[in-house]
């Protein structure tokens, strides 16, 4: 994902070129880029997002957890091994979660299958928001929480990573933030 568009080039583009260019906001599913494309021209890059985010939580309950099953898990073993997308991989390091010792990542692995097994899709953290610690007692928090509730916040943390995604593919390609998100 290179910030090397703006705004008014993303709403130029055809429907081929814009899911191109916008396929990796949301994790292995340029189809979100290609259904808010129907609804271009967009004024400012918050409703471009916005309207991303509309194509997900329009879709039935089956098909919202079949999209978060596309993200991955918290993982050091994952960064470390390469497996994760760039932006993924990145994010998670951010939060110093490569740098995890033997016993943390076990930790982190068996509260991730916890999650999993409670909810039915992977725990789901905007990381930039959190430290290390914290994205630990989150994910013990939420494990305890019903699925319902446990949707909706996943598909609030997806909401806030993607915008920040959005912002640094869109936001600073003139060099300055775009208004609006």
């Amino acid at each position: 994902m290179q910030a090397n568009h703006d705004l008014h080039a993303i709403n130029a583009m055809d429907k081929a070129t814009f899911t191109r260019a916008l396929g990796d906001v949301f994790e292995h599913s340029p189809e979100v880029a290609e259904a808010a494309w129907e609804a271009r021209p967009f004024p400012t890059v918050a409703a471009l997002h916005d309207a991303m985010m509309a194509a997900i939580r329009r879709r039935d309950e089956a098909a919202q957890r079949a999209f978060l099953c596309r993200h991955p898990p918290l993982s050091a073993r994952a960064i470390r091994a390469g497996a994760l997308t760039e932006a993924s991989s990145a994010e998670q390091k951010s939060a110093g979660l490569d740098g995890l010792a033997e016993s943390e990542e076990a930790q982190l692995q068996l509260m991730n299958q916890a999650y999993q097994v409670q909810h039915g899709f992977p725990f789901i953290i905007c990381v930039r928001h959190y430290t290390r610690d914290g994205i630990f007692f989150e994910l013990e928090k939420r494990t305890g929480r019903s699925t319902a509730r446990e949707l909706e916040e996943a598909l609030d943390h997806v909401q806030a990573i993607t915008r920040g995604r959005l912002q640094r593919c869109i936001g600073f390609a003139a060099g300055h933030p775009v208004q609006g998100i």
